[in-house]
């Protein structure tokens, strides 16, 4: 008799295409309505409701009442880490349009994956911090140098906050499109959350894909010694 917690539950979940396609539109951290998510899936809106219904269930998403209408969000980042992982060992898509392609290039250069940066864009800036110093392994752990916490002070980011976090400090996330990995944990969202307020990057509507700015073209060569497109 198994003994083992019901892998085959949760896969059965992920595997039917209108829920994995919702678990995409959700894996950046937003919280969506179902009448958004229908459209993105391109399904009625009983048939969100019954997809939707099984998510929350299953614990992959949890769902938050605003006035009349609800909110679904991935129940935790550990649901987008699992859906990460799975995509670097599920085949890839077949390109069938112009726009399919450009669309995934730009998903491939740059994304957001959770709450911090992923695809070419999210690793370069974690080789850099690596190669600059700012951060460092030690032995299961990547921790900042005295380096990179002065230059945590030259960017604005209140390093310290991040060890009063419940969140991991810093950890690295296995990237799907680049098959080597980005930065991930609080540190990895801090540095996120600078480039968005700091307007070095934006993210595209109705996608997971973030475009660099013409400034940030210069803060980025500035501040993380890498060229970008």
């Amino acid at each position: 008799m198994n003994v083992y917690p019901d892998i085959a539950y949760i896969a059965k979940l992920i595997a039917e295409p209108t829920r994995a396609i919702i678990l995409d539109c959700l894996l950046d951290g937003r919280s969506l309505p179902a009448s958004q998510l229908a459209y993105h899936a391109r399904v009625s809106h009983p048939t969100m409701s019954s997809h939707l219904s099984k998510l929350v269930e299953g614990k992959l998403l949890r769902v938050e009442k605003r006035g009349r209408h609800r909110y679904y969000s991935l129940a935790g980042i550990e649901i987008a880490e699992v859906l990460e992982k799975l995509g670097t060992i599920a085949p890839p898509v077949e390109i069938r349009s112009l726009h399919q392609s450009d669309k995934m290039k730009k998903i491939c250069y740059a994304r957001t994956c959770y709450d911090h940066l992923a695809g070419e864009l999210g690793v370069k800036i974690f080789d850099s911090l690596l190669g600059l110093k700012r951060i460092e392994r030690r032995e299961e752990e990547y921790v900042l140098t005295p380096a990179g916490t002065k230059w945590c002070l030259q960017l604005g980011i209140q390093w310290e906050e991040g060890h009063k976090s419940r969140r991991i400090f810093l950890k690295p996330c296995l990237d799907w499109s680049e098959r080597r990995e980005h930065m991930a944990g609080w540190f990895g969202w801090a540095i996120a959350e600078h480039c968005f307020s700091q307007k070095w990057l934006v993210k595209c509507e109705n996608t997971r894909a973030v475009v660099v700015t013409e400034r940030g073209k210069i803060e980025l060569q500035r501040f993380f010694h890498i060229e970008t497109n």
